[in-house]
């Protein structure tokens, strides 16, 4: 038969491990979660008519882009293509392969773009 002290014995290990392990917990949470610069990725573009953007990639809305071009902010969403990234809105279409960028601007037609 156990006694009182024996009972406060289990009971102070219980507690110390309980503490040990919300410490351990609570210091994993803390290192774990994502600094904002890994939320987002922002590129800047150069293209050989002269156009220059910045584009932004947001971690948790994979499925647009926004872009900073002529002096307006524009939001692109994602399209179906079979192989790279194309990206549409208000007349602006971002495409991203292995072959490289291409932007198409209103009516002035494809030109390439580099990351600058």
């Amino acid at each position: 038969m156990r006694t009182q002290l024996d009972r406060f014995r289990v009971l102070e290990l219980t507690m110390k491990q309980l503490i040990v392990f919300l410490a351990t917990v609570l210091a994993a949470l803390s290192g774990a979660g994502p600094s904002l610069a890994q939320e987002k990725t922002f590129q800047n573009f150069v293209c050989a008519d002269g156009a220059r953007f910045t584009a932004a990639f947001l971690k948790y809305d994979p499925k647009q882009v926004y872009l900073q071009i002529d002096g307006k902010a524009v939001t692109l969403r994602k399209r179906f293509t079979l192989t790279g990234s194309r990206y549409t809105g208000r007349g602006i279409t971002l495409t991203m392969n292995k072959s490289g960028t291409v932007l198409r601007h209103g009516k002035r037609g494809p030109t390439a773009c580099t990351a600058s």
